[in-house]
């Protein structure tokens, strides 16, 4: 009897079991259904949009990033760093961070977010803090700038989202997004420097960050050099992560040049 019970109560779970996964089956059917009718698309229009998007963000190769131009730091350089190198140098930069320093992070998410991360100055360019516009009206046009190089890409919305992620500063993964687009800005300025390419702080008069007050300021207290007046601004910004403060103070001692040159004889000879 408790046998017959058993099979029976087997063969009930069995048909039970049956009849929720083909339930959940055919709900989840009709959801992937849905969401492709959403998003489908004629092979034709996948790639024009795929070109499309390549070919406005990759325009970020020829946009000079601001800080360096004539109206700015006006480095001795024929070429200027563009803005498609920062983004790259952000990336590097953050794979270098998370390879030697537990960072405990989705760098792969970092990284999707670096690479896209100033694509809205395809259309606006790259606007600075001094450069007359405040922070809220700059993001206002950047996202809308960001909407319009995204285009009718299938992941349009989750790359937005990305991108606002990173402007909130909310997440573990963006505030690490956030200082490395600080820090290798402030990586470029050392180069620039031990380039011999920035020009003396006497040299400044067409400069509008060097009229700030608050660069004046640390002129006053001793800053000496271009990157003086960088270190001292962003020393800050990274009070609350002993990494990126060690990098800065790390860098601030170190001649980049002779390290690159060290680096590339061995490599070469």
């Amino acid at each position: 009897m408790i046998e017959n019970l058993l099979i029976v109560g087997g063969v009930v779970c069995g048909i039970i079991f049956c009849i929720v996964m083909t339930v959940l089956s055919t709900k989840n059917y009709i959801i992937l259904k849905k969401s492709y009718k959403k998003t489908k698309k004629s092979q034709e229009k996948r790639l024009e949009d795929a070109m499309r998007f390549y070919l406005l963000a990759t325009q970020l190769k020829y946009k000079i990033r601001s800080g360096w131009d004539e109206t700015h730091w006006n480095v001795s350089k024929e070429r200027l760093e563009s803005i498609a190198e920062h983004v790259y140098g952000t990336c590097i930069l953050a794979i270098s961070i998370d390879s030697e320093f537990e960072t405990y992070l989705n760098i792969n998410k970092v990284i999707k977010m670096l690479a896209i991360h100033e694509i809205g100055e395809v259309v606006i360019g790259d606007i600075t803090p001094f450069d007359n516009i405040t922070h809220e009206e700059k993001m206002k046009i950047e996202h809308k700038a960001m909407k319009n190089v995204l285009g009718d890409l299938i992941k349009k919305d989750e790359l937005y989202s990305l991108l606002l992620e990173f402007d909130n500063q909310k997440t573990k993964e963006a505030i690490f997004a956030h200082y490395c687009d600080k820090m290798e800005a402030d990586i470029q300025a050392k180069v620039y420097q031990d380039m011999g390419c920035q020009h003396s702080l006497d040299e400044q008069e067409n400069n509008i960050v060097f009229k700030s007050q608050r660069v004046q300021q640390m002129v006053k207290d001793g800053a000496k050099s271009v990157f003086d007046i960088w270190y001292e601004w962003d020393k800050t910004l990274y009070c609350d992560d002993e990494t990126f403060a060690n990098i800065l103070d790390y860098l601030k001692e170190i001649n980049t040049q002779k390290i690159f040159n060290l680096t590339w004889n061995l490599l070469y000879h």
